[in-house]
């Protein structure tokens, strides 16, 4: 395989030391790397803590000195980016020094795979969901939410998370990956385009994902590539925050891509669905800080 840089983007807020966990573990590559770090505006000196670890030409941070939102500070270092592939990857990831290069060996068999993710493994080894999931279409969230599938077992095969379903034993196309970990060839990102940044946080990967499979590029899912996510690390105290715009970016997702192929009326029943979780999930995330 031909040697060719990768632009490794990673969005910092608040990550603490995870951030530098990340970054050591992205420049032991196999492959040439150059790896930006955009930081929007953190505040507990995960960034002082990076500057004070590592020294590396190869490593440029990017202070953008307020929260722009994921999406946008993603963008951000596509200006001055030059790798042939570019991996967008979450602060709290710790990869290993030949997962790039292993993704890329999968990535470049296929032409018309535009984006690739690996088996993302929590903390404890086990799946986490999102890693290899379905699009969440207005059906499937009603299902997800209401908990159709528990009366109606037929319908389970129509969720969005694949936990339940064996691991294959091979690459293989998926409808979506996790934006923890996105591996993209240049030339998808130059005819797709950068991430939606009406997004702030979450459903950006989603969103990314449907304009890939829109334009004929395929998303691969590598399951015998693993990483480690520590999910929640850079969220911790902001639990309502964090729900509040995944759901707002819910919503966004659900009207700019099906409000064209669902009745009007199922349309708003799903957003009220979406609001209607949102609310019983901020009540119960206070009443768990209180008690604490």
């Amino acid at each position: 395989m031909s040697q060719m840089t990768v632009s490794v983007i990673i969005v910092n807020y608040n990550c603490g030391a995870l951030l530098t966990d990340c970054v050591c573990s992205v420049l032991a590559s196999s492959v040439p790397v150059e790896v930006f770090v955009s930081d929007n505006g953190s505040t507990d000196g995960s960034i002082e803590h990076l500057r004070n670890r590592i020294e590396d030409d190869r490593l440029h941070i990017i202070s953008n000195n307020q929260n722009l939102g994921f999406a946008t500070a993603s963008n951000i270092p596509l200006v001055t980016a030059t790798g042939n592939y570019l991996l967008f990857l979450n602060p709290d990831c710790i990869i290993e020094s030949e997962t790039i290069e292993r993704m890329m060996v999968e990535m470049q068999k296929r032409e018309e795979v535009g984006m690739a993710g690996p088996l993302i493994l929590n903390s404890n080894g086990s799946e986490q969901a999102g890693c290899r999931r379905r699009v969440p279409t207005p059906a499937r969230t009603l299902i997800r939410i209401l908990h159709l599938d528990k009366p109606f077992p037929f319908l389970r095969e129509k969720g969005i998370q694949l936990l339940d379903e064996p691991l294959p034993d091979h690459p293989v196309e998926m409808e979506a990956i996790s934006g923890a970990f996105m591996m993209v060839k240049r030339d998808a990102l130059e005819l797709i385009g950068p991430m939606d940044e009406n997004y702030f946080l979450h459903c950006e990967d989603l969103d990314w994902c449907m304009r890939f499979r829109q334009k004929g590029r395929k998303i691969l899912f590598v399951p015998d590539v693993e990483i480690t996510h520590k999910k929640g690390g850079c969220s911790e105290g902001r639990a309502v925050f964090v729900e509040w715009h995944k759901h707002k970016g819910m919503v966004r997702f659900y009207r700019k891509f099906f409000r064209h192929q669902y009745p009007t009326i199922l349309m708003w029943l799903v957003v009220a669905a979406v609001w209607v979780r949102f609310a019983l999930l901020a009540v119960l995330i206070s009443v768990k800080r209180v008690f604490s």
